[in-house]
């Protein structure tokens, strides 16, 4: 009975911790964003709330222009300065990975959740990255990278496997990583 009572706030914790880190976050992405902003916009034509939209209204903008020649010159210039130098590339590298790793383009074959069959019945979840790389890698031998996710942990497996090994999965790549990261248990029972 005095154990029952000792666990319940640890579930009411587990219950409200996510709720309570997700506000705070965007709390914090708010009002950092609002002392950023807020010096250079002239106190008449600030409300609670400017900081936001501008920047809501700026990344709207760099979308439109990211299809203009010059301003993805630029970009591709950026990405070049930060590829050469040596701590930023090794961050930057990997942040650009994450991030096109769930930016699914149309018509293409490869960031695709699969399921990777290993010996004794074992599937794992991955996803497939990048085709030229393994074809760079062991050519003429029909491999595909596989990236798999650890659980709970930032990281992970580059597997360059065979294409009768991995089987497609009929979900989007956002539930699948959620899947994967959090070994299931983000999924609700049905």
């Amino acid at each position: 009975m005095f154990n029952k009572l000792l666990l319940l706030p640890v579930k009411g914790l587990v219950t409200i911790l996510p709720f309570a880190i997700t506000i705070y976050f965007l709390v914090w992405l708010v009002s950092t964003t609002e002392a950023l902003l807020s010096p250079f916009i002239p106190a008449e034509y600030y409300f609670p709330g400017l900081g936001v939209v501008t920047v809501i209204i700026a990344l709207s903008v760099i979308g439109i222009l990211i299809n203009a020649y010059l301003f993805n010159w630029v970009i591709s210039l950026g990405e070049r300065i930060f590829a050469r130098l040596p701590v930023i590339k090794t961050l930057f590298g990997a942040v650009k990975d994450a991030v096109e790793l769930f930016e699914v383009k149309k018509g293409e074959e490869t960031k695709k959740a699969v399921a990777v069959d290993m010996d004794n019945g074992i599937k794992l979840i991955g996803f497939m990255t990048n085709d030229k790389v393994a074809n760079k890698l062991f050519p003429g031998e029909d491999k595909v990278a596989v990236y798999l996710p650890m659980s709970y942990q930032i990281g992970g497996y580059t597997l360059y496997l065979s294409r009768d090994k991995i089987t497609p999965l009929d979900i989007d790549v956002e539930t699948a990583m959620r899947i994967a990261v959090t070994g299931g248990n983000s999924i609700e029972k049905e």
